[in-house]
């Protein structure tokens, strides 16, 4: 995550996350992979390699005939954009003069010829932007999206594409015990006391920490306080057991922590913490939490928090209806009759559920769903979505 107004959101499009370019038609100038690379775009001048100017993002040829070029990113986390920002840093003299950024939702890992066909929707309608610089794009939130594609007119150069969103997770792929706290679950940072070195999302990222950078980082204190960095889990659950990691931390690690839920629970008591160690803790009596808050003294250094737990029933029946009502129409049909149902009435129930507007699950809907709306789904979904009977 990035500093400012985009710290709300994660890029689902980002390689911490886990995306990838799968397709562009044309990378003769730069390379499509440079779309995502998560540092900011950097420009070294009379650097020339065999087919020019070496730059920093994808950049394809002059076209000489009418037309465009587009790149597929597959996002590291299926999700509902809000925001779009369209990086044309260095490129001045070569940088498109309109763009558009389409989304579609996508059953598995489809390849490149099964994108083209695929039912895509618009995101950022074709529109102007400026070269050598940040263009940004308010999305109004709508379909949970697997891919999104860029298209440039005619030709040039994009040195980075971020794509920021709330992830929405499938539950298919979520097992009995989650990382409640992991970003790709769906927690988000809420709070924290400071943010000087480095952002507190960086706790919530997958896998390990590569370097001191990947984690979060305080200023030090000269003060009797101490830092501390809020965060809403995923869903609410029964929580087993607590990482805190200070991976890479040497001479700035905390010395001591302690972890909190919403209802005050002590999920890990003030202990002291060692430099460049994964801190595991078991959490007595398996407390509900939906949040939780990590205080560390006095100050320093964490890589990564895990908070593992099981989701209960009403916050399974959450993750299910939120996913299903997300879902643009023609994947939550796939999904259907992947399930078992057949091709019409997995049309007719895939209409109904896609009826409803995204947003926020209410308590209402959530009843609704581990009721008479699961009623509706067949045996073999409510067995994939993990919901009780």
């Amino acid at each position: 995550m990035n500093r400012g107004s985009e710290q709300a959101w994660p890029d689902l499009a980002g390689r911490a996350l886990g995306g990838s370019v799968v397709y562009a038609n044309d990378e003769l100038f730069a390379e499509r992979e440079n779309l995502i690379k998560p540092e900011e775009a950097a420009f070294q001048p009379h650097t020339f390699g065999h087919k020019g100017q070496i730059m920093d993002g994808w950049e394809t040829r002059r076209r000489r005939s009418p037309g465009s070029d587009s790149a597929i990113v597959r996002l590291g986390s299926g999700g509902v954009v809000r925001r779009v920002v369209v990086d044309t840093s260095w490129f001045t003299g070569n940088y498109p003069p309109e763009i558009s950024v389409e989304a579609c939702g996508a059953e598995g890992y489809p390849s490149p010829d099964e994108l083209a066909a695929a039912e895509w929707f618009m995101l950022v309608p074709r529109s102007a932007v400026a070269g050598d610089a940040r263009n940004t794009f308010e999305v109004e939130p709508g379909r949970r999206a697997t891919h999104v594609r860029l298209t440039i007119f005619p030709d040039g150069g994009v040195a980075r594409l971020r794509v920021y969103g709330d992830p929405v997770p499938d539950p298919r792929l979520l097992p009995a015990t989650i990382d409640l706290a992991a970003l790709e679950n769906g927690a988000v940072v809420t709070g924290c006391s400071n943010m000087f070195y480095s952002s507190p999302a960086n706790l919530l990222l997958p896998g390990q920490a590569r370097v001191m950078g990947d984690g979060w980082e305080t200023s030090r204190r000269r003060d009797q306080a101490n830092d501390w960095v809020a965060v809403r889990l995923a869903c609410a659950g029964l929580v087993e057991v607590a990482e805190l990691d200070t991976s890479h931390f040497v001479g700035n690690a905390p010395g001591w922590a302690t972890l909190r839920g919403d209802g005050c629970d002590l999920l890990a008591p003030r202990t002291a913490l060692q430099p460049d160690t994964r801190h595991r803790f078991a959490v007595p009596g398996s407390p509900v939490a939906e949040e939780v808050r990590l205080d560390i003294y006095p100050d320093g250094g964490m890589a990564r928090l895990r908070v593992f737990g099981r989701p209960t029933a009403a916050a399974r029946a959450g993750l299910a209806a939120r996913f299903l009502r997300l879902l643009p129409e023609a994947q939550l049909a796939g999904v259907l009759r992947g399930a078992g149902r057949p091709a019409a009435e997995a049309g007719r129930l895939a209409g109904e559920l896609s009826g409803q507007l995204a947003g926020e699950l209410s308590g209402e809907l959530a009843g609704d769903l581990a009721g008479d709306l699961t009623g509706k789904l067949p045996p073999a979904l409510r067995e994939q979505l993990r919901l009780s009977s």
